[in-house]
Formats: structure tokens, C-alpha cells, sequence
């Protein structure tokens, strides 16, 4: 290459770099952030949010139903759950690896299931707790401390870097939270029902804490590992620790409860309502990241209040619908520009191998087998 020609490179290098910082590019940049609000991607991501939201009001409601029927047992609630999800993705999880496949799985990886379903476990038992101790303000304000919970967690262990547009998205929806506080407050809300609220505003903070651990922890285990395993083997090491907890807590609470066919409707429904639940959480920390999903779950309380006023004639606060736009707007401004993923391998499994060393064996002929034949037919 002549000197004439590097002289020409270098002077078109340097016209990209700078056409690269100017203005038009820049404003195209953030012309490419926005179009990605009306994306097909986007809008799943959002609905799948709102749609798990929806399915904790649910959970909330159902609760509430089974508490008039004096169930008030976290712990067994939590154990139809999770053997649901045993029964539903455990079979799926062999028919995948093949036996020998689901068996190396259990031995290798068994007792990180383990604490992902101790913590789950004990999630969603303090989360219960925490309504018959503490009053509703203080839940809501407590529970809003696993969003930046999770935020903090995903910095320090998935490494991963937000924009500062998102931290702005975090401030956004945990102010929504802030005005249906402040609603509740004004309406006189809920005020006087705390019977034990230092316990209960623990069990509280120990609850969200939980919660933002397993959402992290989860987050990265989808990452490296298949859906259907994750779930699978959350519903079966949570079955184990829900029913020693059950046994050991709860034995006097069930043998109170008179059994009619509502109270099993309504069992049934919360359980239905939880698959789902687990089932599409994973996918939204695949498609986005737990703290988008935590995000998401904030506006909750808007969507109990919508039931409250058809099921028991409440009435609708003047701030709800200020805190509810408030909150979807900052899902949408997390969404604007991207965070960076977390920078974790996905673990490939040989589940297609496995499938073909069980076919070689059940015709009598390993790999190694075929390999000695082509070398005594090479001889």
C-alpha cells in the first residue's frame, strides 16, 4: 500500500469518527431507542409484566377469600404450588435430557435448587405473615424495598451496568408507590389495623428481602439453564422444604379448617393463578431483567383496588390513577435505552447426545463399541 493510500484511510477513519459523534447521530441513536417502545418485543415484555402484576392481585384476592374460610397457611398454599409445578415441568425436564441426562443434572446442580427454594420458600411464607401483624401502608412501603433490592443485587453479582434513564425509570415507579401511599393516608386507610407491626414490618422487610435474592438468583439461573428445568426443580426442592415447614408450623391451622367444595374452588384457583405465575416470571427475566419485573409488579395495588371496587363496593382514591400512569410511565422510560446484559455463558447441555448413547446401548453398542468396529474393519 502506497503512503498516498494510507494517507486516504486514515483521513476516511477519521471523517467516520467524527461523523459518528455528531448530532444527526446522536439524535438517530435515540431516535432508534424510542422506536423500540413500539416494537413488537416491547409490548410483550410490558403486557408479560402486567400480566404477572395481575396474577399477584389475584393471589392477594384468593388469599383473602380462603382467610374467611380461616386457611390462613402460606406454607400449604405454597406446597399445592409447588408440587404443581413438579408434576407440570419434571416430566418435560426428562423427555428432554433423557434419564441418565435428569439424574447427572440432580447430582451436579441439586443444591443450588436447594437454597433458590429455601429462599423462595420463605418469601412467600413472610409475605403472608407480614398481613396478619402489620397494616397495609406499612406492607406497601416495606415491600417497595426489594425493587431497589434487586437493583443493587444485579449490579453486584450480575455485573450488570443501567443508564441512568433507568435509574430515573426505578425513582419514577417508586414514586407511584409513594402517591398511593400517601392516598391511603389521606383517605384515613387502613390506619389502626397493625395488631403486632414491629414483627409484622419485619416479617415484611425479611420478605422482600427474600424475594429480591430469589429474583436475582432466578434471573441467572434461566440465563445458563433451560425454563423447564429451573421451574421443575424449584417445585421440587420447594415441595421438600414446604412440607417440613408445613409439618413443623402449620399442622394446627389445617386441623381447624372445615373443608367444602368453595374453599377447594378457591384453592384450586390460587394454585392455577401461582403456575402461571411461575411459569411466565422466568420468561420476563429472559426477555428483560428482574428488576424491570419487580417494576412491573408494583402496580398491583391499582389493579386490587379495581377488584375491590367490584367485589366490595369500594370506592376509587383520587391518586390511584395518578400513580398508576406514574408507574407505567416508568416501565416505558426503563425500556428506552437498553441495560446491558449480564454476562453469563449459557451452559449447553448434551441432552441430543445423552438421547443417542441410550439409543447405542439399548441395541447393544456404545460409542466406544462402534469406534473398535471401524477399526477392526479398517484392519
Amino acid at each position: 500500500m502506497s503512503k498516498e493510500e494510507v494517507n486516504i484511510e486514515l483521513s476516511n477513519s477519521n471523517t467516520e469518527n467524527v461523523t459518528s459523534t455528531t448530532p444527526d447521530s446522536t439524535k438517530k441513536r435515540w431516535k432508534d431507542h424510542f422506536s423500540y417502545l413500539f416494537s413488537v418485543e416491547f409490548i410483550i415484555i410490558l403486557l408479560l409484566g402486567q400480566f404477572l402484576s395481575f396474577c399477584i392481585t389475584c393471589t392477594i384476592v384468593t388469599s383473602g377469600k380462603l382467610a374467611e374460610y380461616n386457611l390462613i397457611a402460606p406454607t400449604f398454599q405454597s406446597l399445592l404450588t409447588y408440587i404443581a409445578l413438579f408434576l407440570i415441568y419434571t416430566p418435560i425436564n426428562i423427555y428432554k435430557k433423557g434419564f441418565r441426562g435428569y439424574l447427572e443434572m440432580l447430582k451436579t446442580r441439586w443444591w443450588k435448587y436447594l437454597i433458590l427454594s429455601i429462599i423462595d420458600v420463605e418469601g412467600n411464607y413472610f409475605s403472608v405473615k407480614a398481613y396478619a401483624y402489620t397494616s397495609l401502608l406499612s406492607i406497601m412501603l416495606l415491600d417497595a424495598w426489594s425493587t431497589p433490592c434487586v437493583v443493587i443485587l444485579s449490579i453486584i453479582f450480575l455485573k450488570i451496568r443501567f443508564h441512568w434513564s433507568q435509574y430515573l425509570a426505578v425513582l419514577i415507579c417508586l414514586g407511584g408507590i409513594a402517591v398511593i401511599i400517601v392516598s391511603d393516608f389521606l383517605e384515613g386507610k387502613d390506619l389502626h389495623s397493625a395488631t403486632r407491626p414491629v414483627l409484622g414490618d419485619i416479617f415484611c422487610l425479611l420478605s422482600a428481602t427474600f424475594y429480591a435474592i430469589s429474583n436475582v438468583t432466578e434471573e441467572y439461573f434461566v440465563r445458563k439453564r433451560p425454563l423447564y428445568e429451573v421451574i421443575g426443580q424449584l417445585g421440587f426442592y420447594g415441595s421438600i422444604v414446604s412440607a417440613i415447614q408445613l409439618a413443623a408450623l402449620e399442622r394446627t391451622e389445617l386441623a381447624g379448617v372445615i373443608w367444602n367444595g368453595e374453599l377447594v374452588g378457591i384453592l384450586i384457583a390460587y394454585t392455577i393463578v401461582m403456575i402461571l405465575f411461575y411459569t411466565g416470571a422466568p420468561i420476563l427475566f429472559r426477555l428483560s431483567s428482574a428488576a424491570f419485573f419487580n417494576l412491573s409488579l408494583l402496580t398491583s395495588d391499582f389493579y386490587s383496588l379495581t377488584f375491590a371496587i367490584y367485589l366490595f363496593h369500594e370506592k376509587m382514591y383520587r391518586l390511584y390513577p395518578v400513580a398508576y400512569v406514574g408507574t407505567m410511565l416508568g416501565l416505558i422510560i426503563y425500556h428506552i435505552y437498553p441495560a446491558t446484559k449480564p454476562k453469563i455463558n449459557e451452559d449447553k447441555d448434551n441432552d441430543e447426545q445423552n438421547k443417542e448413547e441410550v439409543k447405542d446401548e439399548v441395541k447393544g453398542e456404545t460409542k466406544g463399541e462402534a469406534r473398535d468396529k471401524s477399526v477392526e474393519t479398517a484392519v
